[in-house]
């Protein structure tokens, strides 16, 4: 059963999700880390506290902490219904269950919220959509990308794909997506063409298993070096 949503929710993830979700070390969050389209998520605010360099990306914060954490309960419901409803699509070791789901979301945007105006304040959450950011040439070491990225494939098509992972390369030494899954629980079709772009134009990627799952047999993530990396 897919999951039927009509644009990009305001669902964000925590420090630990994002370290399963991207095999991220201690050696990696110890550099430069954009993470681009983070929504509400809580990696910014927990790695800040711990001394990590987080940059949060989003569209989403053009709005007030208080309109975000609004769109989030707008939605959560059905999502969370969803869910319910197609219970062989979900994988429950990270999460319990699907009101531990949801009670792990509200901790994670209880945490951004309370975040979110000192973050803006000091530059930690920066208004800005792909393809096209304003940050300049290898600014960061690690690009981050949670949950858009191939995620909404029927809502954006493969050279949105490309062209946005390209931007975040020029970006970034290396760049990491997860899920390579969309929300039918079917491998992205734009997936294999976007790969075979970047390798063509010399860009090393690699298919990595993780160790945090939620969609059944979401565990895989892309690892994408730049060219003179």
């Amino acid at each position: 059963m897919a999951m039927e949503l009509k644009q990009v929710v305001p669902f964000g993830r925590s420090l630990d999700e994002y370290i399963k979700m991207f095999n991220l070390t201690q050696s990696d969050l110890q550099k430069s880390i954009l993470s681009v389209g983070d929504g509400p998520a809580s990696f910014n605010a927990e790695g800040t506290k711990l001394g990590y360099k987080i940059k949060s990306v989003d569209p989403l914060y053009e709005l007030t902490g208080a309109q975000i954490r609004s769109r989030f309960d707008e939605v959560v419901d059905n999502i969370i219904e969803q869910i319910k409803n197609s219970p062989d699509d979900w994988v429950w070791t990270y999460h319990a269950s699907p009101d531990d789901l949801r009670k792990n979301r509200e901790r994670v945007i209880d945490i951004f919220c309370e975040d979110y105006e000192i973050g803006k304040n000091q530059g930690r959450y920066e208004i800005g959509a792909l393809p096209k950011l304003k940050y300049g040439d290898r600014k960061y070491d690690i690009g981050l990308c949670s949950h858009f990225l191939f995620l909404y494939s029927d809502q954006f098509d493969a050279d949105f794909h490309f062209d946005s992972i390209c931007e975040i390369l020029r970006i970034c030494k290396e760049v990491r997506v997860f899920p390579l899954l969309t929300l039918s629980l079917m491998p992205s079709p734009h997936l294999q063409p976007v790969l075979a772009r970047l390798e063509a134009k010399g860009y090393r990627c690699t298919i990595n298993n993780v160790s945090y799952q939620l969609q059944r047999g979401g565990n895989e993530m892309i690892g994408i070096l730049n060219v003179d990396s």
